[in-house]
């Protein structure tokens, strides 16, 4: 074992027993989507004087803070997301309406004076609220306005003309909820001011004191949202300009219980300040994220067998090697989640279990470079090949995975919510893979290979022979590329086929990029979709279209719809369902959707231009044209294919088809590298002859790579259920044809760039390593008088 070796074993031994140790004292964060709970993205909005920039913002969600503390909701979780986005994690809520009423409205009590009946009809104000409207307050939260004209309607429904705001809910220190058993007055809220404003409040019921009892003028209005909540006389025993000390007051009403503590819970809150807008709302029941775990982890199990027995097949003890780094992956990359408290995620669950059939590439890259060393010296020792697969793979395996973190950069900075969590678990297992393939599989693969046992049984370890499908291509030597104008007319063919779906069946957008509500519910009795239909057309959601969703689940989607509407929505379906449960709810406002839209379209035009810019640089600008062409014709072709299908196009699709992208460039990015190598070695040898070498050397790497992603994706697609279904369908439809375009539609259309292009072929690679080393040390100790010749 030489000291290289024994230093890649000992760091893969201390990594691994840290990873160990991680998994077992360390529990994952999991995301909403897993472990069920309400997610509610608020959207701060500007006001006449104030603007929602960072500081308010801030305020504003230490005040959401307040409020939510006060529900007793378990670990809730408030964070700001850019300038002006505050985002609240409620684990365990199924139920939203009383922590969206609660968060939403901006409790902007203000006390006026009452000037006497109202001549005209109090101010319209629509009841309800509905979360994805964009509000106008009249009023500046957390400012007394000027209500000059505001008529309102008392307890009783009269309307009273009130002068204008004396005090607001800023100056109240405490407010609590009390009911009053003795004196019969039922539940009310006692108020406790701040200083300045307890004088405030004297003068103000001092004044109305001035009036005779029973008149009008003598009410003080409590005002909260521009409703009339409470307007009580001023006591008979309370004197003309004495009025009530602070600490006197009480706001009583009819009110209920919860009423009452709700009203002291948003005075008691504050103002907010600035108002906020419900823009997303997501609700996932524990039971569909419980059944998202079992099922991934299934899929992962099964995947990574049928990958491990794969690789073992092919490479016989080093790919059992690789199978043994492939487990210690796993562990790896799961124990570096947990350490940096990433959120698990259900895309970012589905982004480790697909980067355990990515991580075998690295492997299948060396060993096929070790291979080619054995056929080409029959007599060189089995571990002087493996060195030499490992250093030449290096640039191919640098990067494919350069162009992967590329795509989940991407994913992380342009994606939304969950998405995101995607980006960073693909991040993760990409450098993760490269420590089990370079360090792990490198290191068992190099102790192997110095025994004499696997020395001297060249067919035990997997690389001493050529595999059969490589020798079968050698031998029949297609000529693929003698006309490469025929493959790019195929492939325009197929970007045809795929355009005309698009355009017949159209792209059905899922409500994360339209604005909307889509609620799946589980019910005790089976209702088919028509009788549904009906049901809910029946209750006034005439709208609402209604499809199946897993197992006898139903799927409604609708517009507009606020959290009390969607009550009555699932009380309907339950008079003909029975017990109704509701599985999934996301609530994506109209501005939002919108945003989502944009974000996505920019995703997918900064993917092409960074993936551009970067082949530019590591390649010919002809072949990072040919692989961003290729790319292009990918995502048409998945996207083409969802039309075709009818499936959604969500946040989802949208990672898994950045992540094609990844994998897109990648393939082209192996065909390439061995272009540029042998078209440098053979620099008079024409480009459609060093490309079609170059296709048949690594097309067993591409093909074995793919098979161990799809085998990972065809668990997901039939073990996954519908929550991951899409994203392995989009996947498995996106490796099949970016396998088929990094050969047929990039190196064709390369060939063609380069009969116009003037750039000269590369130049040879310099030799590198010991021996070269050697070599210039010789030279330099060589006899001035020798002149090198030998014979």
């Amino acid at each position: 074992m030489t000291r290289a070796t024994a230093v890649r074993a000992v760091l893969a031994v201390a990594v691994l027993l840290v990873s160990v140790y991680i998994s077992l004292t360390m529990s994952p964060r999991l995301g909403l989507d897993l472990q069920g709970g309400t997610r509610i993205v608020l959207q701060a909005r500007d006001t006449a004087t104030v603007e929602a920039d960072r500081e308010t913002t801030d305020r504003t969600l230490e005040v959401l803070r307040q409020r939510i503390d006060s529900l007793g909701v378990s670990e809730p979780t408030l964070t700001r997301s850019g300038e002006d986005r505050i985002i609240v994690e409620l684990p365990d809520v199924q139920d939203p309406r009383q922590a969206a009423e609660v968060i939403g409205r901006t409790a902007q009590l203000t006390f006026h004076a009452v000037e006497g009946p109202a001549a005209e009809e109090p101010d319209a104000k629509p009841s309800g609220s509905d979360p994805t409207a964009d509000p106008s307050p009249t009023t500046d939260p957390g400012s007394t306005a000027d209500p000059d004209g505001l008529t309102l309607s008392d307890e009783q429904g009269r309307a009273l003309a009130l002068g204008p705001s004396r005090l607001s809910g800023a100056g109240v220190e405490d407010a609590t909820a009390g009911f009053d058993a003795q004196g019969g007055a039922g539940w009310s809220v006692s108020l406790e001011f701040r200083k300045d404003a307890g004088q405030d409040w004297k003068r103000l019921t001092g004044e109305a004191a001035c009036h005779p009892a029973g008149d009008d003028r003598r009410r003080v209005a409590i005002v909260l949202d521009e409703k009339v909540i409470s307007s009580p006389q001023v006591d008979p025993s309370v004197g003309c300009k004495v009025g009530l000390p602070s600490g006197a007051t009480q706001i009583t009403g009819s009110f209920s219980a919860d009423e009452a503590r709700d009203l002291a819970l948003l005075i008691k809150g504050g103002a907010l300040p600035v108002p906020v807008e419900i823009v997303e709302q997501r609700t996932v029941g524990p039971t569909l994220g419980a059944a998202a775990i079992d099922a991934s982890a299934r899929a992962a199990l099964i995947g990574a067998a049928a990958t491990a027995l794969f690789i073992t097949i092919v490479y016989r003890l080093f790919g059992a090697l690789a199978a043994v780094a492939l487990g210690a992956y796993g562990v790896i990359s799961y124990a570096a989640l947990v350490a940096l408290g990433v959120t698990l995620t259900l895309p970012g669950l589905a982004g480790f279990v697909l980067a355990i059939g990515m991580a075998v590439d690295a492997n299948v890259l060396v060993f096929e470079r070790a291979r080619e060393e054995c056929a080409e010296r029959p007599k060189r020792s089995l571990r002087s090949a493996l060195t030499t697969g490992f250093t030449k793979a290096w640039s191919a395996v640098a990067d494919s995975n350069a162009t992967t973190l590329i795509a989940a950069g991407l994913l992380f900075f342009l994606g939304s919510g969950p998405v995101k969590g995607f980006g960073v678990t693909l991040a993760i297992g990409v450098i993760a893979s490269m420590f089990s393939a370079l360090v792990i599989a490198r290191a068992l693969t190099e102790i192997a290979a110095s025994t004499r046992f696997v020395s001297d049984y060249r067919g035990v370890n997997g690389i001493a022979r050529p595999g059969a499908v490589r020798t079968w291509l050698v031998r029949k030597d297609p000529q693929l590329f003698r006309k490469p104008v025929r493959w790019l007319v195929v492939s325009v063919a197929l970007v045809a086929v795929a355009v005309a779906g698009i355009v017949v069946r159209g792209i059905d957008l899922g409500v994360e990029f339209t604005g909307g509500r889509l609620v799946e519910y589980s019910t005790s009795r089976p209702v088919d979709v028509e009788t549904a239909r009906d049901t809910l057309a029946a209750a006034g959601f005439g709208d609402a279209e209604v499809t199946t969703a897993g197992d006898g689940d139903l799927s409604v989607r609708t517009g507009k719809l606020d959290n009390d509407g969607e009550h009555a929505l699932r009380t309907a379906l339950a008079e003909e369902g029975g017990e109704t449960t509701k599985v999934r709810d996301e609530l994506i406002g109209p501005s939002l959707g919108d945003e989502l839209r944009r974000n996505a379209l920019i995703a997918l035009g900064v993917a092409v231009a960074v993936q551009l810019a970067y082949l530019a640089v590591r390649f010919r600008w002809t072949f990072a044209v040919a692989s961003v062409g290729a790319m292009v014709h990918d995502v048409i072709l998945v996207v083409g294919a969802f039309a075709w299908l009818g499936r959604p196009v969500d946040g989802i699709f949208l990672a898994a088809l950045l992540t094609v992208i990844g994998y897109s460039v990648n393939d082209s990015v192996v065909v390439f590298d061995r272009v540029r190598e042998l078209w440098g070695a053979n620099r008079r040898t024409p480009l459609d002859t060093i490309a079609r070498r170059a296709v048949l050397q690594t097309v067993p790497r591409t093909v074995n790579t793919g098979m161990g992603a799809l085998f990972i994706l065809a668990a997901l697609a039939v073990l996954g259920g519908d929550s991951l279904a899409d994203f392995a369908l989009a996947l498995l439809i996106g490796i099949v044809v970016g396998t088929w375009s990094s050969v047929f539609t990039a190196v064709p259309g390369a060939i063609v760039l380069e009969r116009n292009a003037t750039t000269p072929p590369p130049a040879p690679g310099k030799r590198k390593g010991k021996g070269s080393a050697r070599g210039r040390q010789g030279a330099s100790r060589r006899d001035p008088l020798d002149n090198g010749a030998r014979v």
